[in-house]
């Protein structure tokens, strides 16, 4: 695998998982990375990251696009669609295993939770205990239970967020050897966007802060393949007055809910612009209007929290 010709230029994307329906909390981090992009006079690409078979729900990749459409957000050439790429993260697992760097694993989550008792980061689980730390990668020729394959963390690289700053994460205490491979016969999530964002050129990931802990793990297999890593900036989530994440506990927060109530769109892009502290107070934007006051650096530290009032005020009331 080799890097495209040029990074000089800034190449985001836009990534949405067909799991589930986009809501409020995805729209405010797909908003931040197209104002960056564009306001760079860069180019943002669209991946569809539907490598996760068992949990894709049908309809939701073209739902996703309809919501990033409607929000104004645009995308440049044509999207790209993880399933479609399988022969690519069959490579670099290929390369993975001739340098040893991972390993087969039959571990089961429950082995796994009765064996580990280090902490953990929030939405993180318990670190690999190393159970099949021990196995070779010749290991799996020989292996009669379906497994997975573990990269080896053997150092921890720290990297300066373009948000957050400095950041350092221990991940032998924080998940400790990964999965890169799993037992259904499918890439993970660490692999496939180490493989999609370097074939694409990508220059920096605008994401969610409960994605931090991915960015040293997505940096040893950078290093491991050879490949020139982007920068990366992890930006607070949108939480519920609970403070926790977004979920059905705090009503319908789905785009498509959103539009179907009649709500404009240049409401919500508001709203989200208000909550970034690019206006001094929620009123309608188009993303076009908000390229001369985006700065990430003005973006508050803290999770932005979704109270019932702010929807009243744009015209929707979650049920």
């Amino acid at each position: 695998m080799s890097l495209p010709p040029s990074r000089a230029a800034y190449v985001g994307r836009l990534a949405p998982s067909p799991t589930g329906a986009q809501h409020i909390g995805n729209a405010r981090t797909y908003l931040i990375a197209w104002l960056a992009a564009r306001q760079a006079g860069g180019r943002l690409l669209l991946r569809i990251e539907d490598i996760d078979s068992p949990r894709i729900k049908s309809g939701a990749a073209q739902q996703a696009l309809d919501d990033l459409s409607w929000l104004g957000l645009d995308w440049d050439g044509e999207p790209i669609v993880q399933t479609q790429r399988l022969p690519l993260y069959k490579s670099a697992l290929a390369q993975l295993r001739a340098q040893e760097l991972v390993y087969p694993c039959t571990c089961t989550r429950s082995d796994i939770a009765a064996a580990a008792s280090a902490p953990h980061w929030e939405h993180e689980g318990p670190a690999y205990p190393g159970i099949c730390a021990h196995r070779r990668a010749v290991d799996a020729d020989s292996l009669e239970r379906p497994f997975a394959w573990r990269f080896r963390v053997r150092r921890s690289p720290d990297f300066v967020d373009a948000y957050r700053g400095p950041v350092s994460i221990d991940l032998t205490q924080v998940g400790g050897d990964f999965v890169v491979w799993k037992s259904a016969g499918t890439p993970a999530y660490q692999l496939a966007v180490v493989v999609d964002d370097a074939d694409s050129g990508v220059t920096e990931v605008i994401r969610g802060d409960d994605l931090v802990p991915s960015t040293p793990r997505q940096l040893l297999l950078y290093d491991a393949l050879q490949l020139q890593p982007p920068r990366f900036a992890h930006v607070p989530l949108v939480v519920g007055p609970d403070g926790r994440r977004l979920a059905k506990r705090h009503g319908d927060t789905r785009l498509s809910a959103l539009r179907a109530a009649g709500v404009r769109p240049e409401a919500l892009v508001g709203l989200l612009a208000w909550s970034c502290g690019w206006l001094p107070q929620p009123e309608p934007a188009s993303p076009a209007d908000l390229l001369p006051l985006f700065d990430l650096r003005r973006i508050p530290n803290h999770p932005f929290v979704l109270e019932p009032e702010l929807l009243r005020r744009i015209g929707y009331s979650p049920t």
